[in-house]
């Protein structure tokens, strides 16, 4: 198996982990219904709950050891006052005849909706009824998927966020599992897009084969890499000729340094032409601390039109509907808070200038080791060449990965606090240098 990601960073050198055998049970009577073909193909358990595991599982058997988790990207510093105190007051509400209410719109509540079109997609035309308020990204990609359906054929960067490729799998949008040398995490009938230092982290569009649906993230997970307006303007031209659909996902978008020398958007939709051909996902999970309160968005713009004319947003409309009886009230009472105001924006601004500063204490830390690092700079994510032409999982069994794309890298995440991060670095530096 590939293997690409750091799950923790130990006081002493990580040892083979044990595995508690199986629960030995009686024999159990079968039901007639046949299990979902798609279901075996997958070859390994999903990547983050199989970390938290494994984690799991060392300390059980360390109790005594003192674990910094580098590996999740779950955020780890608390929720700005400001908008618990919104989720707050709005779940105390729920208690009294005036303030309570039930079921809400299943596209979102209008005034986030309307404060997401305007404070995320200033000047790019995104109206209100074109954003899609969800319980978060991840679960918009499934939608997603269920709404195009099993016939389409699928393109992800590579390595790739696991999510895309598994879901596509269970829909059936794949073939199966690939010889042993990509470890599993390669399937037929996906387009595997090249990223790496090598392009820039960016595919030669030339060479990729034309497919329905394009997943592209930027900044990506796990490379950190953000596109610049140039490559974005490749993607939608890319897309535009093929009469593709780009699924683009900007969970990280609020790590993009405003005015750096570089020109990397925050939105696909800063290019032209792009609301003919894109989708836009986001969260709010890891600018706001979000992770556990659960809620995203999805932007679909009215001009996107499948082959035989109709409206995409139509679909994706009825899926919501039918499969989602929308986001949190209370969760939407804190996204409001983080968006509606100045006090707001300033505080979620300055949790996530603590996150850049700790991925900039990292990158200096690899760097000092003499390790190949990328990421960290418009990301909350540091991608680092950690055993140069080695197997990573051979080295270290605490790595998981990513895709065929990502052997001998791993994804260090900066979501910790300050003295963790500082002491993790230590504990790198005793053991790497």
């Amino acid at each position: 198996m590939p293997t690409n990601m750091i799950s923790k960073v130990l006081e002493k050198a990580v040892l083979p982990l044990d595995v508690a055998p199986p629960v030995k049970r009686g024999p159990a009577s079968r039901t007639s219904v046949r299990r979902n073909p798609n279901m075996e193909k997958l070859q390994n358990g999903y990547l983050f709950p199989e970390i938290s595991m494994r984690r799991e599982a060392h300390e059980k058997k360390y109790p005594d050891a003192k674990v910094i988790s580098l590996g999740i990207g779950d955020t780890t510093q608390p929720i700005p006052s400001i908008v618990t105190s919104a989720m707050a007051e709005y779940a105390l509400a729920l208690s009294t005849p005036e303030g309570y209410q039930g079921y809400g719109p299943e596209q979102g509540q209008k005034s986030l909706r309307k404060a997401i079109a305007d404070v995320v997609y200033p000047s790019m035309g995104i109206r209100d009824t074109e954003v899609f308020i969800s319980d978060g990204a991840q679960c918009d990609i499934a939608r997603l998927q269920m709404m195009f359906g099993r016939d389409v054929t699928i393109a992800v960067q590579d390595p790739t966020f696991p999510g895309y490729v598994d879901n596509g799998v269970i829909m059936g949008q794949t073939g199966p599992a690939a010889d042993e040398e990509s470890g599993g995490s390669r399937y037929a009938g996906i387009e595997y897009m090249r990223c790496a230092p090598e392009n820039a982290f960016f595919p030669d569009l030339s060479r990729v084969r034309r497919t329905d649906v394009i997943f592209f993230c930027s900044p990506n997970n796990p490379t950190g890499h953000a596109a610049s307006r140039d490559q974005l303007r490749q993607l939608v031209d890319f897309a535009r000729r093929n009469g593709s659909i780009v699924v683009f996902d900007s969970a990280y978008a609020s790590y993009v340094s405003p005015g750096g020398g570089d020109d990397k958007p925050r939105s696909i939709y800063e290019v032209p032409g792009a609301r003919e051909v894109a989708i836009e996902i986001s969260s709010f999970s890891k600018f706001a601390g979000f992770t556990g309160v659960r809620l995203g968005w999805a932007v679909v713009p009215d001009e996107l039109l499948y082959a035989d004319g109709t409206r995409v947003a139509r679909d994706f409309d009825r899926v919501v509907t039918t499969c989602f009886n929308g986001a949190s009230s209370v969760a939407q009472a804190g996204g409001l808070a983080c968006l509606a105001t100045e006090e707001g924006r300033a505080a979620v601004a300055s949790v996530v200038a603590g996150y850049k500063e700790n991925a900039r204490v990292l990158v200096d830390t690899f760097q000092a080791l003499g390790k190949e690092v990328y990421g960290g700079d418009d990301s909350p994510y540091v991608w680092v060449r950690l055993f140069p032409g080695r197997r990573s999982w051979d080295v270290f069994a605490e790595i998981l990965g990513f895709g065929p794309g990502g052997e001998g890298f791993v994804r260090v995440s900066a979501f910790n606090s300050r003295d963790r991060v500082v002491e993790a670095c230590a504990r790198l530096t005793s053991f790497l240098a």
